[in-house]
């Protein structure tokens, strides 16, 4: 973890601008191939959502950007970005979880196992762990999007949040998921998303 001196800072004057804003946040929407990461994993009879989920993790925490969180009135970038994706029940309920980043694959499908048991058993809608050192984000595998908005508490916030939708077969046998990201720009900017698209198709595909 590393305390970032925003008087130092070269993103002083859009640190200053932004964060006073009542809404700092904007978003896009981006088109991903997904058919290497569907292939793999059905070949490995794994989860396709953890797959994918644990690619745009490496994606997240590849880029500083997107590690730095505002923590009262503080301003720091950590060392590993976690999920705190929301997990559905049997009975159509969620539960928001937090599941820790692991560079190993199956490390981090168990920690996605392990938290939807336990979303499952207990009802509870918050989890264990909840700290600013995550991303929150959505599946929504019903819709094929094109567009999105997150709900905002009206305080400020710093943990960018991101959402998946129903993938897409394309005439040419492509398959598409479209991926809506919202960043504070007082911490991010399009540069800094455009490095993550890139990142993270680069581990789609491998």
């Amino acid at each position: 973890m590393e305390v970032i001196n925003t008087n130092t800072w070269k993103r002083k004057q859009h640190y200053d601008h932004f964060r006073t804003l009542k809404d700092p946040f904007f978003a896009v929407t981006i088109p991903f191939d997904v058919t290497k990461a569907y292939q793999f994993a059905k070949s490995n009879q794994v989860s396709f959502f953890g797959k994918y989920l644990h690619d745009c993790m490496k994606a997240i925490n590849a880029i500083d950007e997107l590690k730095i969180r505002i923590v009262e009135n503080e301003v720091i970038r950590y060392d590993i970005i976690h999920a705190s994706a929301t997990l559905m029940r049997s009975d159509k309920t969620f539960g928001f979880s937090y599941i820790e980043f692991n560079e190993d694959l199956k490390q981090f499908l168990a920690n996605i196992d392990a938290e939807k048991s336990r979303i499952e058993t207990t009802g509870a809608l918050f989890p264990l762990r909840n700290d600013l050192e995550c991303i929150h984000c959505s599946a929504m595998p019903w819709l094929d999007f094109s567009g999105h908005k997150e709900p905002v508490s009206g305080n400020l916030e710093s943990v960018p949040k991101l959402a998946f939708s129903k993938m897409v077969q394309k005439e040419d046998k492509r398959i598409i998921m479209n991926v809506a990201i919202n960043v504070n720009h007082a911490l991010v900017d399009g540069y800094h998303i455009g490095l993550f698209s890139e990142k993270f198709q680069h581990y789609l595909n491998k």
